[in-house]
């Protein structure tokens, strides 16, 4: 299990030691001088001392560090940023923008969307359900042994005696 702590704030302890902002640490047990239990980290990240700019970015954990220290002060999109894994993050934050009237314009908007795609996804089954039917009918009509319709199409025995 891991605990994060995005810290805006850097440890007392720590603070002359500007190198050092990403601490994974564990419990100790003093009385057996071991880790007290090897699945459970904490992690705490000093954002203060994480100062690089765009461009010394080079991995994903630097490019999430640089995004966590800076979201609310980025206009747009940076050009080290323009990767799918950031799409959705830079979405919601610019939904997070909106006023109340643009929020619920774009609710409005997605309610519309899910109605519309609901009913498409609806009758999309639906013509699937005909297909099979007039299939099975056209089979039947044509001599094809039951089973094999039922096998074929999936239909119940029932079903396409009723044909």
């Amino acid at each position: 299990m891991y605990t994060i702590g995005i810290l805006d704030f850097v440890f007392e302890e720590d603070k002359h030691d500007h190198d050092v902002f990403h601490h994974e640490v564990q419990l100790f047990d003093k009385s057996t001088q071991k880790v007290f239990y090897d699945k459970l980290t904490y992690i705490y990240l000093e954002m203060p001392k994480f100062t690089k700019t765009e461009a010394e970015l080079e991995t994903h954990f630097e490019k999430w560090l640089y995004v966590l220290k800076n979201l609310e002060d980025l206009s747009k999109r940076p050009a080290k940023l323009q990767e799918k894994i950031f799409e959705k993050l830079f979405k919601q934050a610019e939904i997070a923008n909106y006023t109340e009237q643009e929020y619920t314009e774009y609710e409005q908007s997605l309610k519309v969307y899910r109605d519309l795609k609901n009913s498409i996804d609806t009758a999309f089954d639906e013509g699937i359900a005909q297909g099979i039917l007039q299939t099975a009918r056209k089979m039947k009509q044509a001599g094809v042994a039951v089973e094999i319709i039922v096998q074929t199409t999936g239909l119940n025995m029932q079903e396409v005696e009723t044909l």
